[in-house]
């Protein structure tokens, strides 16, 4: 009789990705004292210990270095089988779905009607957050995956890319300033630049871009939308960064200005990160394949572009 569990095998292959219970009891949505147990069964029944515990590292012991490669084998083989089977029914039932603010408002409009007409009986459910709360919400198996910008550092996590946007500049359309862009990145302009709070990936890349001047305005102002920070600029205040994919709800502000950088433009990766041991591989990668559809869609119909 087979007294060894595939569950078993994940929870130890989770603790040997992770070498911390509590970690590895998110990566696997279970509590702590419930992946200890099994692990504690597992060794059991191998007769042997697979950790070294200590009260401030875990490591694997050898017994638990020649089993993982099998233990990842097994997984993988199950995975594979599971899939295989699952996959008349593939983008059904319930899918739990992150995204970061700068992202949310914009590539849902197209993509939500797509998603409906694509695959009617696929059940999105959506949470917005900023890039750490989602990232804690998947490891917590809170959700099934996000959207956000690359780099995420990590390892508990993959990410599958999907689409390279470039970045503008929002500007008060009366601005003498802006007069003949292209905007070089030492602009003295960019001294003016308003950032969303801590916390936005966005600010970040900005700051990035940003690294030829100084910026003034983010002591003065700050903001938790994009939205805000927009009509704060068509009023005035300072200039804003704007991805590419914000452009056509902007370009509705009275006031505003959308003006491109100079050569070589920033730009920001966006990916559909998962947990790296996910279920839900083949959904994710579906749904990572419409997504691209529908930025290229977007692109080639004009939006999320400036005009020529």
């Amino acid at each position: 009789m087979i007294r060894t569990s595939l569950r078993q095998l994940e929870y130890f292959e989770a603790l040997a990705e992770t070498l911390h219970f509590g970690r590895a009891a998110a990566l696997c949505g279970v509590t702590q004292p419930a992946l200890s147990a099994q692990i504690a069964e597992l060794e059991e029944v191998l007769g042997c210990r697979l950790f070294n515990r200590a009260r401030r590292a875990v490591s694997l012991t050898e017994e638990g270095h020649i089993l993982l490669p099998q233990a990842t084998s097994i997984l993988q083989a199950a995975r594979s089988l599971e899939s295989s089977g699952q996959r008349p029914s593939s983008m059904q039932g319930r899918f739990r779905l992150g995204l970061i603010p700068t992202i949310a408002p914009y590539l849902l409009p197209p993509l939500l009607p797509a998603l409906r007409e694509t695959f009617p009986a696929f059940q999105l459910e959506l949470r917005e957050a900023l890039t750490p709360h989602l990232t804690g919400a998947l490891l917590a198996g809170e959700i099934d995956a996000f959207i956000a910008a690359l780099p995420i550092e990590e390892r508990q996590l993959t990410a599958t890319p999907l689409f390279v946007e470039s970045f503008f500049l929002a500007v008060p359309a009366s601005d003498p300033d802006f007069i003949a862009p292209p905007v070089p990145p030492d602009s003295p302009a960019l001294e003016r630049l308003m950032l969303l709070e801590e916390g936005h990936c966005l600010r970040e890349q900005a700051l990035a871009v940003c690294t030829q001047v100084k910026p003034v305005a983010m002591k003065r102002f700050g903001a938790t939308s994009l939205t805000t920070l927009l009509q704060m600029v068509a009023n005035g205040l300072g200039v804003t960064l704007i991805p590419q994919m914000a452009v056509p709800s902007a370009d509705t502000i009275a006031g505003l200005k959308i003006v491109p950088f100079a050569a070589p433009a920033p730009t920001r990766a966006i990916a559909l990160f998962q947990r790296r041991n996910g279920l839900r591989r083949d959904e994710c990668d579906t749904l990572a394949g419409l997504i691209r559809e529908t930025w290229k869609a977007s692109e080639q119909a004009g939006r999320g572009v400036l005009p020529g």
